[in-house]
């Protein structure tokens, strides 16, 4: 693996804490939660205690007030080694970065000190049942009504959905301009709000995903997020990070193939010898070394230029969908490379492939992503003036 001249010695010192609390607190749970379909509230409590949510947040909140993205680069990427699901970045880099950079005084007040300690897990309802990447097409309403707004809708595949106690809903406010939205906080156990099912999925079974209906909910004006208008562009402004995190996520579980592939192909031995020394071995552990190399070099190039503040939707988008293609890939090919062992279920290549699948979906889909792509090239189909 390339030297990652993007961390300094404080961020390898917080790597080390990280993976002692990872051996302690989340490995030897992981087969529980994937069992149960939910990471324990006990290991968001301890999560909590370890300092490490919300990292960003003032310390009259319990924070660190430590908004540096590469502390949640590390996390992310020790949490991905291990087959937990236990998505902390969801909870810290996507839904609560919405309270820091555009929460009141009081929502802050109200909401950060849960937040950091783990009481209150976070969730964000952006996808519908009848629209996933086009934000402008979602049908959830929300009507202005006195002090209260009041929503209308249901959202699905909503990660955190079962454990949340507070989510983050886009909601239509002017059905004639599909750029009107809302974004609203929303508690659980509101009057009106309900989770459906934890919804059976192909793999990150440990990670809660969830139906949520909307029936009148009130949601009170000062849980408004921005005008009740803006909705699109706050969650456009924080769509860049979402998909480097992601990139960070699949590097990381394609980097834990490849080091338990080599294990395998090692040891294994067809035909007399270990099937690492044939050469179609060799060969396959080239390229993946090659595209992990390649992929850790870009999503480094681009977490530096989001840090200064430079990193645009397109860089974002190149790093969503090259790692995550190559992702599968890598653990594709490395499965092969345990024959049928590979195939079962309790080996940990083959739970690695089916929790990859989703990454080429989620966060944007690849189609999704070669469009941004195509159009800051100026290959732009859309009608103009």
């Amino acid at each position: 693996m390339i030297k990652r001249r993007i961390f300094e010695e404080e961020h390898d010192m917080f790597r080390d804490s990280v993976r002692k609390w990872i051996a302690a607190e989340v490995a030897p749970h992981a087969e529980s939660w994937r069992q149960n379909k939910h990471v324990s509230k006990e290991a968001w409590k301890s999560a909590g205690d370890n300092g490490f949510l919300a990292m960003f947040a003032d310390e009259k909140y319990g924070g660190m007030g430590l908004d540096d993205f590469r502390f949640d680069m590390v996390l992310n990427e020790e949490l991905g080694k291990v087959e937990s699901s236990f998505f902390i970045t969801l909870h810290n880099r996507i839904v609560a970065p919405y309270l820091q950079k555009f929460g009141t005084d009081d929502q802050c007040d109200r909401y950060m000190p849960g937040i950091v300690s783990g009481d209150t897990i976070l969730a964000i309802g952006m996808t519908e049942p009848g629209c996933g990447s086009d934000l402008a097409a979602i049908k959830t309403r929300a009507e202005r009504q006195g002090n209260h707004w009041v929503i209308n809708g249901s959202k699905t595949y909503i990660s955190n959905g079962q454990i949340a106690g507070l989510y983050l809903i886009a909601a239509k406010t002017d059905p004639d301009n599909p750029r009107s939205i809302g974004l609203f906080w929303v508690q659980e156990g509101a009057e009106g709000f309900s989770k459906g099912q934890n919804l059976k999925k192909m793999g990150l079974q440990a990670q809660d995903t969830s139906e949520l209906f909307f029936d009148n909910v009130k949601v009170p004006a000062s849980d408004l997020v921005g005008d009740g208008t803006d909705g699109f562009k706050l969650m456009m402004t924080n769509l860049a990070e979402e998909r480097l995190v992601g990139a960070d996520g699949y590097l990381a579980r394609a980097e834990r193939a490849f080091e338990i592939t080599m294990e395998f192909i090692k040891e294994r031995k067809a035909f007399g010898k270990p099937v690492g020394t044939f050469q179609n071995s060799r060969f396959v552990m080239a390229d993946a070394r090659t595209k992990l190399d390649v992929g850790w070099a870009y999503l480094d190039h681009c977490a530096m230029a989001h840090i200064d503040g430079e990193c645009t939707a397109e860089m974002a988008a190149q790093a969503k969908l090259f790692t995550s293609e190559i992702e599968g890939e890598i653990i594709d090919a490395c499965l092969q490379l345990h024959g049928g062992a590979g195939y079962m279920e309790e080996y940990e290549i083959s739970r690695l492939y089916v929790d990859a699948r989703i990454s080429r979906i989620y966060a944007g889909t690849s189609e999704i992503m070669r469009e941004i792509i195509g159009r800051g090239l100026g290959l732009d189909d859309r009608q103009k003036g």
